[in-house]
């Protein structure tokens, strides 16, 4: 997926998308410890955290999380979790300044 991001944002989209790798993990490890709380505040994070860098998307699948982690509801849950390694993985960034 191409995403063009702000110029002014080069400098921290490499730290934002380390983190989001991170996270990545968390949310794998609460969803295999159904640590449905855990799972609720990460989808919470990405919620917040996604449009201001200017990745919707990342705020789209949080959304999911958040929903899925309130129902409780593992197959959701770990599929937006498979979106959201496809989604990185997939990511090309370019720049506007």
């Amino acid at each position: 997926m191409n995403i063009t991001v702000a110029g002014d944002l080069r400098h921290l989209v490499p730290i934002f998308l380390g983190n989001r790798a991170k996270e990545l993990e968390a949310l794998r490890a609460a969803l295999t410890l159904a640590n449905f709380e855990l799972l609720r505040q990460l989808g919470s994070r990405m919620k917040g955290v996604g449009i201001p860098y200017g990745f919707p998307r990342i705020s789209d699948l949080g959304e999911h999380l958040v929903t899925g982690a309130e129902a409780q509801d593992r197959a959701a849950l770990e599929s937006t979790i498979t979106q959201y390694a496809g989604y990185l993985a997939g990511l090309q960034i370019s720049y506007v300044d």
